[in-house]
């Protein structure tokens, strides 16, 4: 549902005294408006100089704003056709207190999971998986890395490492690393998870769908069995725009 586009631009809509820079105001305004629907996937923004002109703001103002929206994936600047809004994606809530597996994930929503394989063998780890996962120096490492994707959206790229003892054969993965791991009685019973705000550059990007610069989230944990050896060193990225991490909190009794 399109409307005017002057009456979003007019400053009155969106400028705030104490609201902050003028840029990250009017940038936050056009986000609003593109989230709640007013403006559609591919609906194209004025010139950089008609939304000067009609918003009071520089040019300058104007495009440090416009690249922040195209940080955030809210817009999409292409060379010669100009800036239009860019296709927004179904946000998917994970939960920080359950550890499951994104197959698991997906079924529970009713949503079709789909993986792509960009890695699956073994090989000599790095400096940062024998330590991750405790290796020998002549120990080999599983690697299983995979474009996740949801209903046709690509929403992350799992990069999972493994000692080859855990995981002899990556090849005979046909699903769910979880499910297979089952199998052996050495799916992981809880894990350790560090979760950081990241920019998404180059394969990343493009692996995701995104464009380049986009805001993500990256994800390492280590998982471990009930015994406490460890099983799994991931590193992950996830659409920032399509992914919300959702964490039950208890109050603490203390006074």
């Amino acid at each position: 549902m399109n409307v005017g586009m002057d009456e979003i631009l007019l400053p009155e809509n969106w400028s705030r005294a104490h609201g902050g820079p003028l840029y990250a105001q009017f940038s936050q305004h056009i986000e609003a408006v593109i989230r709640s629907g007013q403006l559609d996937a591919g609906t194209p923004l004025p010139s950089e100089r008609d939304l000067a002109k009609i918003s009071k703001l520089s040019r300058v103002t104007i495009r440090k704003a416009v690249q922040q929206l195209v940080r955030d994936g809210l817009v999409i600047q292409k060379q010669g056709s100009g800036t239009s809004v860019a296709p927004q994606a179904g946000r998917v809530q994970q939960s920080l207190s359950r550890l499951t597996s994104f197959s698991e994930d997906m079924q529970r929503r009713g949503l079709k999971a789909e993986s792509k394989w960009l890695e699956r063998g073994i090989f000599a780890p790095s400096p940062e998986e024998t330590m991750a996962l405790g290796l020998t120096a002549d120990a080999d490492v599983a690697r299983v890395s995979r474009l996740r994707i949801a209903d046709s959206q690509p929403l992350a790229i799992e990069r999972a490492s493994l000692s080859s003892q855990m995981l002899p054969d990556p090849q005979s993965i046909d699903g769910s690393l979880y499910a297979h791991l089952a199998k052996n009685s050495t799916k992981p019973s809880r894990a350790i998870q560090r979760i950081s705000a990241d920019i998404l550059r180059g394969e990343d990007a493009s692996l995701l769908d995104v464009p380049d610069g986009s805001a993500g989230l990256r994800i390492q944990r280590i998982s471990y069995l009930s015994t406490g050896q460890i099983v799994e060193f991931t590193r992950s990225v996830y659409r920032g725009d399509a992914y919300d991490f959702v964490a039950e909190l208890q109050i603490s009794n203390e006074s």
